[in-house]
């Protein structure tokens, strides 16, 4: 598991924040995909969002747990629509789930169609809710993979971020591995990787980075020397400054459009 039961967000860094930024509440919503599934989600508004820009968090595979929800407040503090959306509509409803469910049944019945038809609901939603004109894709975990097959499969998004997405592809998977995809991604795309993360070695990144650039793909992929899988949304306190670096670099892209960029 990404997290234990608890944990929450890294704030953002201060000088980040707009002026006279207080809490950024949320509510419920109850999407409904492409193929008729209802799936639940949760939309932060932002009082002040100059530059148009919103974000569909996808979820580690927990799927739409309270640690997101709190993501997408802090998003929206920073002047940032955000939803966080959850997996398994078609497998366990829309109702809450508590820590103690087991979600690796639900997990294993995901499809890639599912998932990008989720998204497509989530920005989707979150335009008409918000207005959000430039809408990025951001991951964690089974999310990060998520987030960086959207820029292949997500027509006009502004661009992707994914958390220690996994690069590689496990035994008896079916999910796409993300440099096999590159020639087909559009939107621009930024890694943050743990660099003490055994499941993404630096080989697989280097992977990735080769096939971006053979694909054109506008790109920026940061590895946090010494920092392990799940650094952003586990150990922040012990790794404060890739924390802080991390949210720097995303709220940067957001509002540039450029992944190399670091506010």
């Amino acid at each position: 598991m990404c997290h234990p039961p608890g944990s929450r967000p890294p704030e953002i860094p201060r000088d980040l924040l707009p002026p006279m930024s207080g809490g950024a509440g949320g509510e419920d919503a109850i999407l409904t995909s492409a193929d008729g599934t209802k799936l639940r989600a949760y939309l932060a508004r932002a009082t002040r969002s100059a530059d148009g820009a919103g974000v569909v968090i996808a979820p580690d595979v927990r799927g739409l747990h309270p640690f997101y929800e709190e993501l997408a407040e802090r998003f929206a503090a920073a002047g940032v629509q955000a939803i966080a959306f959850d997996y398994f509509g078609r497998t366990a409803g829309t109702e809450r789930r508590g820590d103690d469910v087991d979600v690796m049944p639900h997990v294993r019945q995901t499809t890639p169609k599912g998932v990008f038809a989720d998204i497509a609901a989530s920005l989707a939603h979150l335009e008409k809710q918000t207005g959000a004109r430039r809408r990025f894709v951001l991951g964690f975990c089974f999310g990060g993979r998520v987030a960086f097959l959207s820029s292949a499969e997500q027509p006009g998004i502004a661009g992707v971020v994914g958390f220690y997405g996994r690069l590689s592809k496990r035994e008896g998977e079916t999910w796409p591995v993300p440099a096999e995809e590159a020639n087909r991604m559009r939107a621009p795309v930024l890694g943050l990787m743990g660099g003490a993360d055994p499941g993404i070695p630096q080989r697989d990144v280097d992977a990735f980075d080769k096939a971006l650039r053979e694909g054109g793909v506008k790109h920026h992929l940061e590895v946090y020397p010494g920092a392990p899988h799940s650094f952003f949304d586990r150990t922040f306190a012990d790794h404060k400054a890739a924390c802080d670096d991390a949210w720097r670099r995303v709220l940067a892209f957001f509002r540039t459009g450029d992944p190399a960029a670091r506010s």
